[in-house]
């Protein structure tokens, strides 16, 4: 049976290395980091999300601020309020919850953000930064599963890795985050053939789909690390993975559970990103 790695624990492993790092960021330069997020809205998952943030930053000694604006917003007022973050020194992290109502474009307020404050690692200067291997902030679930594959004890290096997905968020930097490691990296999809075959030769799977049990437990090599970033709602209203668990965790090694697994580390490693961003952006001003 797979040893099943917690994502809950592993997340609170974070957070008190992120506490930690708040401290003494905190005494170096007499202010905690600072966090801002942006809800557009009222999606209810959205309103959720962002007051976890909001909580989660307070807890760990971040200056977490969630700023609310109506749904009907225009997008240049959203705008507006990108810029006036990014001209606040107080803020080392900008986050602007997705989905935003249809008047607002993504990519015009993800373009907006100062790279240096875009603790989602979603600024295509950051995407990037990333693929060429320079220091970037990147993508918290992305984060969050090299966190997990780090606590399996797998060898990355010279290993096979296949991440079943190619989104911006999830697939392709996770993909750039295994290949800096030395992994020897497949990025999978719907239309690779015999995806099955691909999956066997992975020692580290990583299902980033979004489709319920796709990935089935003859698909997986017996011993492999198996991180499952899908959440779908099943048929009878559970959540439910990009892989199927029972199945699974007779062949893998180690295996991520849905929910409890991936989904906690996202908001830790966003924590982690604000003191890595607030870091950075201290060690600039000192050098200008």
């Amino acid at each position: 049976m797979a040893n099943i790695l917690d994502g809950k624990a592993i997340a609170e492993k974070v957070r008190a290395e992120v506490r930690a790092d708040v401290a003494g960021f905190t005494s170096a330069h007499g202010r905690a980091p600072g966090l801002t997020v942006v809800l557009v809205g009222e999606d209810p998952a959205s309103v959720v999300y962002t007051r976890n943030k909001e909580r989660s930053a307070k807890e760990c000694g971040i200056a977490g601020t969630l700023i609310r604006l109506p749904a009907e917003t225009p997008e240049a007022e959203v705008l507006a309020l990108v810029e006036r973050l990014n001209r606040d020194d107080a803020v080392d992290g900008i986050l602007v919850q997705l989905p935003l109502p249809k008047q607002v474009r993504e990519a015009e307020v993800l373009r907006a953000i100062d790279p240096d404050k875009d603790v989602d690692g979603f600024h295509a200067l950051n995407a990037g930064r990333l693929a060429t291997g320079h220091p970037a902030l990147v993508p918290c679930t992305p984060l969050g599963c090299m966190r997990l594959i780090a606590e399996s004890g797998v060898e990355l290096a010279g290993a096979r890795a296949v991440v079943v997905g190619r989104s911006n968020i999830v697939g392709k930097p996770i993909a750039q985050l295994l290949l800096a490691k030395h992994a020897t990296v497949t990025i999978a999809h719907s239309r690779t053939r015999d995806l099955p075959a691909v999956c066997r030769e992975a020692d580290v799977l990583v299902a980033a789909v979004g489709r319920a049990n796709l990935v089935r437990g003859d698909w997986i090599k017996p011993g492999a690390v198996v991180i499952d970033v899908g959440i779908n709602r099943g048929a009878d209203g559970k959540l439910v993975g990009d892989v199927a668990f029972a199945e699974a965790a007779e062949r893998a090694g180690h295996l991520t559970p849905v929910p409890g697994g991936v989904g906690p580390m996202t908001i830790a490693c966003l924590l982690a990103n604000t003191v890595t961003a607030a870091r950075a952006r201290e060690a600039a001003k000192r050098r200008a």
